[in-house]
């Protein structure tokens, strides 16, 4: 199965965090998305070496993430009530414009995805 993507613009980018004796790391990213009346912000978190790549990122590039769902539960003690948590952690990203939307060059531009991308003007089957 083809590991899920989700499109926005970075509106925010925290810096590297690390925790434990481990040193393992995470990093947010949060995507910005018009939906119509409302805008969705979308935070992605991404972990270990994930954290590096980022670096290539800044506020205002679209892009499109890769990302798995990831969940968790946390109880304090035996008498408490347990809650459940769930992270978009992302996999990789792609970036569709940089820079405050302009485009990257041709190999990312948006490919037609429909069996007429090929299609002449005298091949039209009507």
């Amino acid at each position: 199965m083809k590991d899920p993507t989700i499109r926005g613009v970075v509106h925010l980018i925290e810096e590297t965090k690390t925790f434990g004796q481990k040193g393992f790391r995470k990093r947010l990213v949060v995507l910005e998305q018009a939906k119509g009346s409302f805008t969705n912000y979308i935070p992605v978190e991404f972990v270990k070496d994930a954290c590096d790549a980022v670096d290539e990122l800044a506020t205002g590039d679209e892009i499109e993430v890769t990302y798995r769902l990831t969940g968790r539960r946390w109880q304090r003690d035996a008498a408490s009530e347990p809650k459940y948590f769930l992270t978009a952690e992302g996999i990789s990203f792609r970036q569709l414009t940089g820079k405050g939307g302009r485009a990257d060059g041709p190999e990312d531009a948006e490919k037609p995805d429909d069996d007429y991308s090929q299609v002449g003007d005298d091949d039209v089957p009507f």
